[in-house]
């Protein structure tokens, strides 16, 4: 095994643990950086939306009809009619019965996972006062996103965590807890290993042991189903036990977070989750661009089969090379590589090669299990897919150093 002198040697040594790419361009999928293009395979813009004209033609009418900014809480002054019509197609998508929009995927989960559990709490205010404490417990995979884990962490109640997508190791959880309200959270897809949560199992035990799913659609939503619907249509699941959160920072190409719910649940977090109310959501531009994009999921279907196709491509070429894909369900394709000094070399050949990918490592993923994560999206060609499996092939042979 490989020793390290101090925490720095073991980053990538150099004068900073970790150097801020800065650009000069978004990916889409090539940027600019410091006078040189490069191709992304790291950026979350799954369909080659954030750029298309017809979004930006959105936002600019956004702008001309609302200005920049609402400067304003929803539940005071502004409360704008494009909010409420955003909601109404996010929750006819996750067919929920109501949705709210948050200012970001991870501002939903820090606020709806710290509040979720407090309901008498919050009705305290309107002399409500229980008969007895009711007792709440979450059960959290451990490879969640850290939003929902600093979530869960705000609510000060009793967390579980079970191992990743281990269906006998959640339910034994579930059977020990004398927890009243229990509810399980779980990624759609994850992020750094772009698998996909068993959705219809987190159901089921759901139903046996009466508890609530939440699920971070984060990855999942405008990508999987037949119509980009998410998680949920994947598997084509319903359930009133289930709350669905989003992000519209990613497939849809904008800014934004979301839950989709029951109306019950809704009301409730509309008065008692502080992320919501006392403070302003994303600017109105944002949101007509959200409700654009959307339409252009439904429109556009060719988008997200050309992210398959490209894909399938990358697969198929990754096959022939001796590294280890850690999953094959998603655009999400991590290239397992170990070594964390050995991923900083090959995400820096490929940078050398005008590639950009994301060397993934401690604290994201556990140590020693650094990787590669390969983003597939629409905009990518055949040409620039072969350049970066060709990188690969020709520096195979450190994966035996």
């Amino acid at each position: 095994m490989r020793e390290y002198r101090d925490i720095g040697d073991w980053m990538g040594g150099g004068d900073a643990l970790h150097e801020v790419q800065t650009v000069a361009s978004l990916p889409s999928p090539t940027f600019r950086e410091k006078g040189k293009t490069y191709v992304s395979f790291s950026t979350n813009n799954y369909l080659g939306l954030a750029d298309s004209p017809r979004l930006v033609a959105a936002a600019r009418k956004g702008l001309d009809l609302y200005g920049v900014g609402n400067c304003e809480s929803r539940l005071l002054g502004g409360n704008l009619d494009v909010y409420v019509e955003l909601e109404a197609k996010l929750a006819a998508l996750k067919k929920k019965e109501t949705s709210l929009i948050f200012a970001t995927g991870y501002l939903t989960n820090l606020g709806v996972l710290s509040s979720l559990v407090k309901p008498a709490q919050s009705a305290r205010i309107y002399g409500f006062r229980p008969q007895c404490k009711f007792n709440y417990a979450y059960f959290s995979d451990e490879y969640n996103h850290l939003s929902i884990r600093e979530g869960i962490r705000l609510s000060e109640v009793q967390k579980f965590n079970y191992r990743h997508r281990d269906m006998n190791h959640l339910e034994s959880l579930l059977g020990k807890s004398d927890a009243e309200g229990k509810i399980i959270v779980s990624d759609g897809v994850f992020s750094q290993d772009g698998d996909i949560a068993p959705l219809p199992e987190l159901l089921d035990l759901a139903d046996r042991y009466d508890a609530m799913v939440y699920i971070d659609d984060a990855h999942g939503t405008g990508v999987l189903g037949a119509h980009g619907s998410g998680t949920s249509e994947h598997f084509g699941v319903t359930s009133p036990r289930l709350i669905q959160m989003g992000t519209l920072s990613k497939a849809y190409g904008a800014i934004g977070g979301f839950i989709a719910t029951e109306s019950y649940i809704g009301d409730i977090l509309r008065l008692s989750c502080s992320a919501y109310s006392f403070t302003s959501t994303l600017p109105p531009d944002q949101a007509l661009a959200c409700i654009e994009a959307i339409d252009m999921v439904r429109d556009e279907p060719e988008r997200r089969a050309r992210m398959w196709a490209n894909q399938q491509y990358f697969l198929s070429l990754m096959d022939k090379l001796p590294y280890r894909v850690l999953s094959r369900t998603t655009p999400i394709v991590p290239v397992f590589i170990g070594d964390e000094r050995l991923c900083d070399r090959f995400a820096g050949l490929l940078k050398d090669a005008g590639i950009h990918v994301d060397a993934v490592k401690f604290p994201a993923v556990g140590i020693r299990k650094a990787r590669l994560r390969v983003m597939l999206n629409a905009g990518h060609t055949r040409e620039q897919i072969g350049r970066l499996a060709g990188v690969l092939e020709e520096n195979q042979g450190l994966l035996a150093g």
